[in-house]
Formats: C-alpha cells, sequence, structure tokens
C-alpha cells in the first residue's frame, strides 16, 4: 500500500508543478495587461523590472495553487483511468476514496501552506508591490522623442526634432523653447542635429547640438522688451539635465502598512475590532444628536395690539422655520448615512482579505476533489479535454467569488457568505461528483445519453 501511496503523489506532483508555473504566468500575463500603460517609456532600470515581476508573482501563489489542483489532479487520475489503473486497483479491492487519499492529503498539506502563505508572506508581497506600482506611476516618462511632435516631459524645456536615427541616437534639426526665464518663452535654440547620453558621472542627461543659434529677447531694466535680440552662433553646445528628476523616487513602506491587503490575521482582527467600536460610537451619537434637533422650540414676544397679524406671522414662521430644519436635518441625516456606509465598506474590505486568506486555502481541497472525481469520471489524462473542464470549472468558480467580493464592496452581503459563495456552491458539487466517480456513474460518458435519448423517443 506504501508504494501504492508513493507512486499515486509521483504522478501527482509532476502535472502539479508544471500547471502552477503555468497559472502563475497566465496570471501574471493578466496582470501585467492591466499595468502595461504604466511600464510603457518609464525607462526603467533591471533590477526594478525583475522587483515587479517578483513582487507581483507573489501575489498570485494564493490564487494559482487552486487553479494548479484542480488541473493536476484531472490530468492525474484521467490519466490513471485512460490506462485502466485505476479499473485494476479497484478490481483488487481497494475504493477510490482510498486511492485519492494519499493526494488528498497533500491537498490539506498545501491548502495549510497556502493558508500560512496569505498571512505571513502576502502582505509583505502586497506591501513591496503596492509601493513599487505607486513609485512607477508617479516616475516621469524617460527621455522618447518623437519625429514631428513636441516632447515636454523636461520641465522648462520643448523639445521638436524632424528626424531621428534610433541606431546612432542622433536627431536632426532640432528647436528646442527654454521656459525657464521670467518672461518664459525668450530663448529659441536651433541646431542642425544634436545627440542624447549620460554624463560620465552619471549623475546629468546632456543633449549635445552640433552647428546651430541661440536666440535671446533683450529686456532693458524695466523689464520692457527692446527692438533687438541677441544671437549666439555655436558649433557646439551641452545642455544638462538633472537625472534625479527622472528617477525612480522610492517610497518610505511604512505609510502603506496599515492598507487592509498588507495586515496578517492578527492586524486585521485587531483592526476590525477598532473599527466596528469606532461606528459604534458614531451611530450612537448620532442618534443621540438629532433626537436632541427634532425636539425644538420656538419663542415670540407677545404682540397685544395686534393679535391677528400676531398669529399670521408667528404661524407663517413656525412653518418656514419647520421646513427649512427639516431639510437641514434631512441633508445631514444623508451625509452621516453616506459616512456610516463608507465606514462599513472599510470594515467590509477587511473582512474580505480575512475570509479571502481561508477560503482560497480551502478551495485547494474542495477543487482537488472535483478534479479527482471529474479525472476518474471522464477517463482523458494529458492537456486536451482535462484543460477544457478545468477552465470551464474554474471560471465559474471565479465569476461567483468576484460577485461575493462585490457584492460585500458595496455592503449589500455579509463578508461571511460572499467570501465563502463560490466554495459553499462547489461544496456540494464535489461530493455529487465524488459520490459519482466511486459508484462508476455514466455522468461524463455521452454515448450513454446519447442511448437514453434514442431509446426515449422509441418509446415516445
Amino acid at each position: 500500500m506504501r508504494k501504492l501511496h508513493l507512486f499515486i503523489i509521483k504522478s501527482f506532483l509532476p502535472p502539479f508543478i508544471a500547471t502552477f508555473f503555468i497559472a502563475i504566468f497566465v496570471l501574471f500575463m493578466q496582470f501585467l495587461w492591466k499595468w502595461v500603460d504604466e511600464l510603457i517609456g518609464k525607462g526603467l532600470e533591471i533590477d526594478i523590472i525583475l522587483k515587479f515581476i517578483l513582487y507581483a508573482t507573489a501575489r498570485l501563489v494564493p490564487l494559482a495553487l487552486p487553479i494548479a489542483m484542480l488541473i493536476a489532479s484531472i490530468m492525474t487520475f484521467g490519466k490513471l483511468a485512460e490506462r485502466n489503473e485505476l479499473s485494476a486497483l479497484k478490481a483488487s479491492g481497494i475504493s477510490l476514496r482510498r486511492i485519492m487519499m494519499p493526494v488528498f492529503v497533500v491537498s490539506v498539506i498545501i491548502s495549510i501552506l497556502s493558508f500560512n502563505y496569505s498571512n505571513y508572506i502576502l502582505p509583505v508581497a502586497n506591501l513591496k508591490s503596492g509601493t513599487l506600482i505607486y513609485d512607477i506611476q508617479k516616475k516621469k516618462p524617460a527621455i522618447n522623442i518623437r519625429e514631428g511632435e513636441f516632447y515636454n516631459e523636461i520641465d522648462g524645456y520643448s523639445i521638436k526634432v524632424s528626424k531621428k536615427d534610433f541606431l546612432s541616437g542622433m536627431m536632426y534639426n532640432v528647436i528646442i523653447y527654454d521656459h525657464n526665464s521670467e518672461q518664459s518663452n525668450d530663448k529659441v535654440i536651433i541646431s542642425d542635429s544634436a545627440q542624447m547620453r549620460i554624463s560620465n558621472n552619471e549623475q546629468y542627461l546632456e543633449l549635445k547640438l552640433y552647428n546651430g543659434s541661440s536666440y535671446i529677447e533683450v529686456y532693458n531694466k524695466d523689464r520692457l522688451k527692446n527692438f533687438a535680440h541677441q544671437r549666439i552662433n555655436f558649433k557646439e553646445n551641452i545642455i544638462r539635465f538633472d537625472l534625479k528628476k527622472f528617477g525612480l523616487k522610492r517610497s518610505d513602506e511604512n505609510i502603506y502598512k496599515n492598507h487592509y491587503s498588507m495586515m496578517n490575521i492578527k492586524q486585521l482582527t485587531s483592526s476590525i475590532d477598532s473599527l466596528e467600536r469606532n461606528i459604534e460610537k458614531k451611530e450612537a451619537d448620532y442618534s443621540k444628536n438629532y433626537t436632541e434637533k427634532f425636539n425644538f422650540k420656538l419663542t415670540f414676544e407677545n404682540d397685544s395690539s395686534n393679535k391677528k397679524s400676531y398669529t399670521n406671522r408667528t404661524n407663517r414662521e413656525i412653518v418656514d422655520y419647520t421646513i427649512n430644519k427639516v431639510r437641514s436635518l434631512k441633508s445631514i441625516l444623508k451625509s452621516n448615512s453616506d459616512n456610516l456606509k463608507y465606514k462599513k465598506s472599510i470594515i467590509n474590505r477587511h473582512k474580505i482579505e480575512l475570509h479571502r486568506k481561508f477560503s482560497l486555502a480551502f478551495a485547494c481541497i474542495i477543487l482537488f476533489i472535483i478534479g479527482s472525481s471529474l479525472g476518474s469520471i471522464i477517463k482523458k489524462g494529458g492537456f486536451g479535454i482535462p484543460i477544457l473542464v478545468s477552465i470551464v470549472f474554474f471560471i465559474l468558480y471565479h465569476i461567483l467569488n468576484i460577485t461575493g467580493e462585490k457584492q460585500v464592496k458595496e455592503v449589500g452581503l455579509d463578508p461571511l457568505i460572499g467570501m465563502w459563495l463560490a466554495n459553499l456552491v462547489f461544496t456540494p458539487i464535489s461530493l455529487i461528483l465524488l459520490y459519482k466517480a466511486t459508484t462508476d456513474s455514466s455522468l461524463l460518458d455521452f454515448s450513454y445519453y446519447k442511448q437514453k435519448i434514442n431509446n426515449l423517443f422509441n418509446i415516445g
């Protein structure tokens, strides 16, 4: 029996590892597609790009594990069934559940590892990735001057070139408008050609100009323009730009540590408790204040000389005052209601992260049961039908997961139900499929359904 267990595990691990990295790659491509506009034209250093890839893939591990578990289990048990190895084992008196047990234990271990990863490593990965993405968004684009277009990304300058040689880096028919003086656009530089390069000390970006002229408008002491302007011809001229303006400035990570996606279970629990006590206090204060504000009274001085006029005047003032007071209170109530709803949504986002750590870990077990049961029923291994079936099931799982999370964020569903919605739906499905697999059901045998339909029409 020990050899059988080792055989089953060895059959499972290679496809699991392969599909895990494939899932990571696919999810990363989806993630990269979302942020591609923020990365293009930034001139990022290779170490920044490698860090971006590392942190991004680290964030995707908890989601990739259930996918890999589903696909690998279908492939493994589908291959065993296709080769009639499952039938041989069943014929020798070993039940399907006992055959599945060693891989089930592996799935439990992976589920525990997934939870611990989400609790201890994922918050750090989210912190590193979120900070880096924010810094990349704020980074100025690298020099990317296009032919025939003004380039305005360098503070104080507008640059236009007619032609650019991408191999040599030479630019031709260059026009530069200098906006750094008090009069803004009073200096124009024209040159036949120019070339950009980094200075030897790597602190400056140098624009070296060849065969050109500088045109400077001259002003008197009162800053009034004179009739003439100054022209300076040059064979070579260099303009330097500080590279610090183009570099990536790293933010302090301590600023983002209080974000809910960057907390572990203990921190989330503490934060949720603090937020709930705060919202309870706010609700109590609102209730008390509004009760007092609705109990208002009006007092007017008695006008004995004209009692009728007094009565009409005071009644009208009371009505106007009441209407204005109600409108004011209605506006305040709406504002406070929106404020409370926002605070509840923040609490829900904390609970989303809390439940996600458990639900994705538990999904590894559920999807393993589904995958192994489907593999036994389909009796097909490899990357064909198993991949197709896996994609269908995971898309359904993912849609339910996203729907539940969205409803929780909109304060339309309890976080416990919303974040466990997919697992609640798929748990009975997994048990049904397991039962069908252990009883050798023809659930996905299409010839069986074809025969049933033929029999039905014959009876009719």
